[in-house]
C-alpha cells in the first residue's frame, strides 16, 4: 500500500500545523474573537540561535552594490536581552558593469514566508491588534517597520518610521498598525488604504536612508498588542517627509 501525498507531507507542515491548531484553540477558549486580547501576540522573538534563520537579508550587495549587511544572534548577558544584531556597512556606490542600477545604499531584512498547513497559507491575523511594539536599541539612524500582507497587489508593503527616542539604550517602540503608509514600486499609493491585518505575511526592518557608513540596530522582539505603553499617538495623516523616506524603501519588496 502507497502513503498519499498528504501523508507524506513534510514534519514542518504538521508541526506548523500543530502550532496553528493550538493558537486557535487558545483564542476560542479566551473568546479573543469577541473581547480584545489583552496579551502581546508573539510575531518574532530572538532568544535562540537558531531564530535568525527565520528571516532574510537583503541589502544593494544583491545587485552588485557594495554596502555589507550582518545579521548576527547575540546571547543574553547581564546588560542585554538575547537579541539579533543587524549590523554593517552602508555605500551609495554603483556598480561600474550595471548601468540600468541608478540607486544604491540599502539593507533590511525580513520574516520568511510561513508555509502552509492544514488550515490553509500561513499568515497572522492582527485584527485584534491596535498597535504593533519592537524591542530594540538603535544607533538613531532613519530605520522603517515594514509590513507585508497578502494582497491581491503582491508588491504592496505597508511601511512606517521606527521612532526611537533612547540612542544605545534599549527601549520599546510602539507603532499604531493605523498609520502604516501602503506603498509600492517606490511610490506612495494614493489614496491610502487600509492595512489588510487579518492577513499578515511577513515583517521586518529596512535602513532606508541612503547615508554612507555603519549602522547598527538590535532588535529582542516583535509583537502585536493593544496596550499602548501610556503613550498618546497624533492621529494626522504622515507628513510629506515621511512620503518621502517611505519611498525610497520600497528597494526591500522582494
Amino acid at each position: 500500500m502507497q502513503c498519499t501525498r498528504r501523508m507524506l507531507a513534510p514534519a514542518g507542515f504538521w508541526k506548523r500545523s500543530l502550532q496553528e491548531f493550538s493558537r486557535l484553540s487558545k483564542i476560542a477558549i479566551n473568546a479573543e474573537a469577541i473581547n480584545r486580547p489583552e496579551r502581546p501576540f508573539p510575531l518574532v522573538t530572538f532568544n535562540e540561535p537558531d531564530a535568525a534563520e527565520n528571516c532574510k537579508v537583503m541589502s544593494d550587495e544583491d545587485m552588485g552594490g557594495f554596502s555589507k549587511v550582518h545579521f548576527d544572534f547575540v546571547p543574553a548577558s547581564a546588560e542585554d536581552p538575547p537579541h539579533i544584531r543587524f549590523h554593517g556597512t552602508i555605500s551609495n556606490e554603483l556598480p561600474a558593469n550595471r548601468p540600468e542600477i541608478q540607486r544604491s545604499g540599502y539593507a533590511a531584512w525580513r520574516t520568511r514566508d510561513m508555509g502552509r498547513n492544514l488550515f490553509g497559507k500561513g499568515l497572522w491575523d492582527l485584527d485584534p491588534y491596535s498597535y504593533i511594539a519592537l524591542k530594540v536599541k538603535s544607533d538613531a539612524r532613519k530605520y522603517f517597520v515594514n509590513v507585508q500582507t497578502d494582497s491581491i497587489v503582491p508588491t504592496d508593503l505597508h511601511q512606517h518610521r521606527l521612532y526611537a527616542q533612547q540612542s544605545g539604550q534599549w527601549e520599546t517602540v510602539i507603532v499604531p498598525i493605523s498609520e502604516f503608509v501602503r506603498t509600492n514600486h517606490g511610490m506612495v499609493v494614493e489614496p491610502q488604504s487600509d492595512m489588510m491585518r487579518q492577513k499578515v505575511r511577513s515583517i521586518g526592518i529596512g535602513l532606508i536612508d541612503r547615508v554612507p557608513g555603519p549602522f547598527d540596530l538590535c532588535i529582542a522582539e516583535i509583537y502585536a498588542t493593544n496596550n499602548s505603553g501610556g503613550k498618546e499617538f497624533n492621529k494626522k495623516p504622515p507628513t510629506k517627509d515621511d512620503h518621502d523616506l517611505v519611498s525610497d524603501g520600497l528597494l526591500f519588496k522582494k
